[in-house]
C-alpha cells in the first residue's frame, strides 16, 4: 500500500507538533511546516521531514508546495491548515494593521496555500483539506475579537469550499478544539504588546485581569485536553470514506454548537460574559 502524505502547517508546537508526531507514527508521510528555519531543524533532528513555510509570504508558501511535489512526485494526499496565532484585547483596541496581520496568517495564508494544493488534488482525483478552526468560530468570547473574527471567516470560507468540492473527489473538513494545552498564550504576548495599547484604552482597568492570564497564570484551563485529543479526531477524518463536515472537540466546544442553534442571542451572550 502506497503511503499517503500530509503537509501540516504551525508544527512548532501544540496541536500541529503532536499531530505531526502523531501520524507519522501512524505511518503518515509528514511534511511538518513551520515559520522558523530553527524549529524546521528541530523537528528534522527528531525525525519529521520539515521545511519553512511562512504563510504571509506567497513566496514561502509556494516554496513548501515546491518542496512537497518534488519529494512526492507530485503528489499530496492531505492538507491540515493548523497555524495561526492570536492577538488578544478588546476589539474597540486592534488597530487596522493589528487586525490586517491576523488575517494575514489566520486567513488569507492560509487560502493562499489551500489554493495551491487544490489543483494537486484535482489531478490525482482525490484528498482532504482539513482545517483547524476553534469554539471561537463558533461563538465569540471577550478580548479575542481579533482571533474569532478570523475562525469565523475560516468556517464560512471552509463551508462553501466543501460545497464546490462535492463533485471532485476532494473532502474538507473543520475540526474544531476547545481548550487545547498548547503555548498558544504565551505565542500572543509579543503580538498584544505589538499592537495593543491597553494603558491608553478606556478599558485599561478591566486589562488587569487579561495580563495576569498572559503573563502570570501558568494553570490549565477547565476542560482543557492534551493535543494528542485533536489529534485522534485528526486521523478519524483522515481514514473516514465519508467524513463529517465537522469535528467537535472538548466539551465547551459541544457545548457551544448547541448553545449558538437553541440559546436566544441574549442569553448565550450572558453565558459567554462568564467564560
Amino acid at each position: 500500500m502506497t503511503q499517503r502524505s500530509i503537509l501540516i502547517t504551525g508544527c512548532s508546537s501544540g496541536i500541529g507538533y503532536d499531530a505531526a508526531h502523531g501520524l507519522a507514527a501512524k505511518g503518515w508521510r509528514v511534511f511538518a511546516t513551520c515559520r522558523s528555519v530553527a524549529d524546521c531543524e528541530r523537528l528534522a533532528t527528531e525525525g519529521l521531514e520539515s521545511f519553512p513555510l511562512d504563510l504571509d509570504s506567497p513566496a514561502s508558501i509556494q516554496g513548501a508546495v515546491d518542496q512537497v511535489l518534488v519529494r512526492t512526485g507530485g503528489t499530496l494526499d492531505a492538507l491540515y491548515n493548523n497555524a495561526a496565532f492570536a492577538c488578544p484585547g478588546a476589539v474597540e483596541d486592534v488597530p487596522r494593521d493589528g487586525l490586517r496581520a491576523i488575517f494575514e496568517t489566520n486567513l488569507f495564508g492560509t487560502h493562499d496555500l489551500t489554493r495551491r494544493i487544490i489543483p494537486v488534488m484535482r489531478k490525482q482525483g482525490h484528498g482532504r483539506i482539513i482545517n483547524c478552526s476553534s469554539v471561537l468560530g463558533l461563538v465569540g468570547v471577550k478580548w479575542r475579537g481579533a482571533y474569532a473574527s478570523t475562525k469565523f471567516a475560516l468556517e464560512g470560507l471552509t463551508d462553501i469550499l466543501r460545497m464546490e468540492m462535492t463533485d471532485t473527489g476532494i473532502h474538507v473538513v473543520l475540526v474544531e478544539p476547545g481548550p487545547i494545552t498548547s503555548d498558544m498564550r504565551r505565542k500572543a504576548i509579543p503580538h498584544f504588546e505589538r499592537w495593543i495599547d491597553w494603558k491608553a484604552s478606556a478599558r485599561a482597568e478591566e486589562y488587569h485581569g487579561l495580563l495576569h492570564r498572559l503573563y502570570e497564570d501558568g494553570g490549565t484551563d477547565r476542560w482543557e485536553l492534551p493535543a494528542s485529543a485533536v489529534t485522534e479526531v485528526l486521523a478519524r477524518a483522515l481514514d473516514a470514506p465519508r467524513p463529517r463536515p465537522r469535528y467537535y472537540i472538548t466539551t465547551p466546544t459541544k457545548a457551544m454548537a448547541v448553545a449558538r442553534r437553541i440559546l436566544p442571542t441574549r442569553l448565550l451572550d450572558r453565558v459567554l460574559m462568564k467564560a
